[in-house]
């Protein structure tokens, strides 16, 4: 069976949130298109406390962001909430990464409990949260397709999203436009 993993799609993630990726919210309208084909979705969300250990207080790399409980960290109100079967919070241990969806959640089990053998993946960001699910779920096992039409990067440095997605396909996930 193939599921779909919907990668943080929240507004601070969004045009005008805390932590903006670029066309940010370009990724609803496809998604919501892939969900309503996926016979089994999932949604993660950035659920951190406000002393994580990535937010530039702290000595990270990040403004606050996604900060559990916060408007900023609800997912964008485009995406539609009736075809997501899961949600999957990550990034809630304040000293850890938390970049893929796979990272101290019950995703693995959830998917394999659902019959899933392949995952599609899609949201935000390429070049960090989707690429980190998608290699994890890779390493578990399962065939994974990212569809980069349904993902932005942050390109923190120009062509993080491009070197993102080869590193993806060396890997050997399936990176497709549509």
């Amino acid at each position: 069976m193939e599921a779909l993993i919907v990668v943080d799609v929240q507004n601070d993630f969004c045009p005008g949130g805390a932590l903006e990726v670029a066309e940010g919210d370009a990724v609803v309208e496809p998604i919501n298109r892939l969900a309503e084909a996926a016979p089994f979705v999932v949604a993660t969300r950035d659920w951190h406390p406000a002393d994580h250990w990535s937010f530039e207080e702290r000595g990270g790399p990040w403004p606050v962001h996604c900060v559990r409980g916060t408007p900023g960290a609800e997912l964008h109100p485009g995406v539609d909430r009736s075809q997501i079967d899961a949600i999957v919070d990550t990034g809630r241990d304040p000293d850890r990464p938390g970049y893929s969806g796979f990272e101290d959640t019950g995703l693995e089990q959830l998917l394999r409990e659902h019959g899933v053998d392949t995952v599609h993946v899609a949201g935000l960001a390429l070049d960090y949260c989707v690429k980190a699910t998608a290699l994890d779920a890779k390493r578990a096992g399962f065939d994974v397709v990212v569809h980069r039409d349904a993902t932005r990067a942050v390109e923190v440095t120009p062509g993080d999203g491009e070197r993102a997605v080869e590193e993806l396909r060396e890997a050997g996930v399936d990176v497709v436009d549509g």
